[in-house]
């Protein structure tokens, strides 16, 4: 925690010295969340949110497995949400994955002998794909809700994605697109929530931001065929924003022996927030596989 006259406040004014956070490599202040179970945890669980959102929207997921004994964690990423940083820019994908180890160590240090899982959605799931490369060993699974796997192929055709190379060498600033939230799910209360919240960047993407994502799920397919760690995919196949083929790839390549891939029809891009029965069923198979992967408790014998 920050000395009392740190005058560190977050991009909406709140002083870092009333929030539970902690400091990154670079010196940023960095917000987090914890659910936290009232039995000891059987297991830690960390969050990573997606592009321009932050991890308020996953605190359902996090209030569910909480109800499981689990300890939920997450913050939100550099530039991001209640986070320091420029809103929706980074010199360096790797930023998200080395901030990601961080707090998880942070968090093992603090229960040492319990295993560790993520779940990540959108872009959150490049991160935790990326995450779990640098330490294979260290994570029971992973669970992607929509990962960034692949450049969605409508939107980043190999012609825009020269544009996009030659223009980050002039004017990295240049903002494309926006995010549309009509992609975001098939439920309008979730669009609205998601219009409507003032800690989502509702910005466009600056051409350097997107070059980061460019080399992340280049990283990506690069490393894919070496990752052997236990993963569910659950991805919507009306999904606009990241590629289902990127999914699928990751499925059919990845030589993990424990992967499971679970396709919506029809849903789009936040499973987690999609139609309720949809998204009661992504909240349902996470749990479970999750559950499925935890030692067994005392009571459950050996």
């Amino acid at each position: 925690m920050p000395e009392p006259e740190d005058p560190r406040r977050t991009p909406q004014g709140v002083s870092y010295a009333d929030l539970k956070h902690f400091v990154n490599a670079d010196g940023q202040h960095l917000f987090c969340r914890y659910w936290e179970p009232e039995d000891p945890p059987r297991a830690l669980v960390f969050v990573a949110h997606g592009a321009g959102e932050h991890s308020g929207p996953y605190d359902e997921i996090g209030q569910t497995l909480k109800e499981q004994s689990l300890l939920v964690f997450a913050h939100d990423h550099v530039g991001h949400g209640q986070s320091e940083g420029d809103r929706m820019n980074i010199k360096d994908f790797q930023v998200f994955v080395r901030d990601s180890l961080q707090h998880i160590d942070l968090m093992k240090g603090r229960h040492p002998d319990l295993p560790i899982f993520i779940i990540g959605h959108s872009m959150g799931g490049a991160i935790s794909i990326l995450t779990a490369c640098a330490r294979p060993s260290d994570f029971a699974g992973v669970a992607l809700i929509a990962p960034m796997v692949r450049m969605n192929p409508e939107s980043a055709t190999p012609f825009k994605v020269f544009l996009v190379k030659v223009a980050n060498h002039i004017v990295p600033s240049l903002t494309l697109g926006l995010i549309k939230s009509k992609w975001i799910s098939r439920d309008q209360t979730q669009v609205e929530a998601y219009d409507t919240d003032e800690l989502i960047y509702h910005g466009g993407v600056r051409v350097s931001f997107a070059m980061q994502m460019i080399g992340a799920s280049e990283r990506i397919e690069r490393v894919i065929p070496a990752i052997t760690w236990p993963f569910l995919l659950l991805h919507g196949d009306v999904d606009k924003l990241c590629d289902i083929g990127g999914s699928q790839m990751m499925f059919d390549k990845a030589q993990s022996t424990d992967k499971k891939i679970k396709v919506y029809d029809g849903a789009y891009h936040a499973l987690h927030h999609e139609l309720p029965e949809t998204a009661a069923s992504v909240l349902k198979e996470v749990t479970g596989w999750i559950s499925e992967r935890l030692p067994a408790s005392p009571s459950q014998g050996s």
